[in-house]
């Protein structure tokens, strides 16, 4: 499976909270509606940054840390970005975003920066920037994560297949 777009360069901590604001997650249920306001405490234009099908979140350690609501990597997801790679994820925002099918990449990122052009092999384990012309391995993820992915979710994979992944 291969991923390619263009980095949106975030710092490290970024809580749930700063993905969606908890202002909006009790007052707004519909999806579409709320991914709106994606990063709007961090970056009120971060929406107008994002191009649906071709952005990737770049973060530092401890990404999605907070609640264990799912709105915030559902957001990501609706927003139409299409990845995110961190240094290091918050076990539960890392659950979420697997079962929503949303890829989550760890990786150290200080080298990449706004706007370089990434392209993430999972077959191969490799995250190669072509801007900076870099090839970084990447950790591995397991065949059943791979497939969730592949599926678009957990949901969708119970609906098409009538199981869970094997482990």
């Amino acid at each position: 499976m291969k991923i390619e777009g263009r980095a949106i360069k975030l710092g490290d901590n970024i809580n749930t909270d700063f993905i969606i604001s908890g202002r909006y997650k009790f007052s707004i249920t519909d999806i579409k509606e709320l991914s709106k306001h994606i990063m709007e405490d961090i970056d009120p234009n971060f929406a107008s940054k994002i191009i649906p099908g071709k952005s990737i979140i770049v973060a530092g350690k401890n990404f999605g840390m907070g609640s264990s609501r799912e709105q915030a990597p559902r957001v990501i997801k609706e927003c139409g970005i299409i990845a995110v790679v961190a240094k290091s994820f918050a076990r539960i925002f890392y659950r979420n975003g697997f079962n929503i099918g949303l890829p989550l990449i760890e990786l150290d990122t200080q080298s990449i920066k706004e706007n370089d052009v990434l392209e993430i092999d999972l077959d191969r384990g490799t995250l190669k920037d072509i801007t900076q012309t870099e090839v970084c391995i990447i950790k591995p993820l397991p065949h059943f994560m791979q497939e969730l992915l592949k599926e678009g979710g957990i949901v969708n994979y119970y609906k098409k297949y009538s199981r869970l992944p094997e482990v």
